[in-house]
């Protein structure tokens, strides 16, 4: 059932690439669509070329048109296939585009579909059971289009499109005023760049796969990506360290919720990528041991005196004395939390 599926994807890829190349010679759309098909085709362990991915990139040296046809049809692609291997090329040259595309295909793909300003990366039903190994792919197609769908969601937050290239300058302009962000900002930021860790943490163990090319140029790109968060990171928990002594107490509180969940995400990264003593990566972990430490002893209450959700947060040791309504809440964008009086503070 593979074989036969590769040959009849083989055959499509000839037949929809032999279309495409005869109108293209007199329509540029077709020629569009045409670089796409390359680029996705249904070759099963094979990585798009470089030629082919250079030349969907250089559509966003054009004419906005070519950009938004470009984004449209690598999406339509993408929606309409039933092919592990097109479904991952796609999601694959999506991820080239946020990394090396410049700013017009950029805002063509933060803003596909037109009429709904959102990005429908998320294939929660994709599958691909032609065979054994391709539905095992196919798991791990739809964590890929969840990660990438993660990282354009963090890139609103931030006010630009994180890990590209062409956005070194906005980069580098968000270090200097960094320091002019309100606390729940710098809060809301390092939020949406754990959020990256955490899907990276939750890519499938998918054993059959082991030395599959095209996800190995994957991961490759994701390792990337981890390396670009954790130093995002580190410029803004040190920020909080020049913070510390006027932190208020729910800011405080929040912070040290946020170190835990980058803690929590420390094994399985280590597992993942081979950092071989990398000093960014073994700062970031001692930033955050130190930063939880400090921030204990400034605001006087230790991590064991929390009893935290992600829903609503009630003391359990004073459950039976202290009412709902005796009780103090904070509100947060990401976290609802109750303090009973006394509990925290010494």
């Amino acid at each position: 059932m593979g074989l036969l599926g590769d040959i009849i994807g083989k055959v499509k890829d000839k037949a929809s690439i032999g279309k495409a190349a005869l109108l293209s010679r007199n329509h540029t759309t077709a020629a569009l669509r045409l670089t796409v098909l390359r680029a996705t085709s249904h070759e099963a362990d094979t990585p798009p070329q470089e030629s082919h991915l250079a030349a969907i990139l250089a559509a966003g040296e054009g004419p906005r048109t070519a950009a938004a046809v470009v984004i449209d049809v690598l999406m339509r692609r993408l929606h309409k296939t039933s092919s592990s291997a097109v479904a991952i090329k796609s999601l694959l040259a999506l991820h080239v585009i946020v990394r090396r595309g410049n700013f017009i295909l950029h805002d063509q793909l933060s803003v596909y579909p037109a009429s709904g300003g959102r990005n429908y990366l998320k294939l929660s039903d994709f599958r691909d059971n032609s065979s054994p190994i391709t539905w095992e792919l196919s798991t791990w197609i739809r964590w890929y289009a969840k990660y990438l769908e993660q990282i354009l969601s963090s890139s609103r937050i931030l006010g630009y499109f994180l890990f590209s290239t062409s956005c070194s300058l906005e980069r580098e302009k968000g270090k200097e005023i960094i320091a002019s962000l309100l606390c729940k900002d710098l809060l809301r930021e390092i939020d949406g760049l754990i959020n990256i860790l955490e899907e990276i943490c939750k890519s499938p163990d998918c054993v059959h796969l082991e030395g599959n090319k095209l996800l190995l140029e994957v991961m490759g790109l994701v390792g990337e990506d981890y390396f670009t968060t954790v130093d995002e990171i580190v410029i803004r928990v040190e920020e909080f360290k020049e913070r510390l002594s006027c932190l208020s107490f729910v800011d405080s509180v929040e912070l040290v919720c946020a170190l835990k969940r980058l803690e929590d995400c420390k094994e399985r990264l280590g597992a993942l990528f081979e950092v071989n003593g990398s000093g960014l990566v073994e700062d970031l972990w001692c930033l955050v041991s130190e930063m939880k430490d400090k921030v204990g002893e400034v605001k006087g209450f230790k991590e064991e005196k929390m009893v935290l959700s992600w829903g609503r947060f009630e003391s359990a040791r004073f459950g039976e004395r202290v009412k709902p309504q005796d009780s103090v809440q904070f509100a947060s964008n990401r976290f609802a939390f109750q303090f009973a009086y006394g509990e925290l503070v010494r």
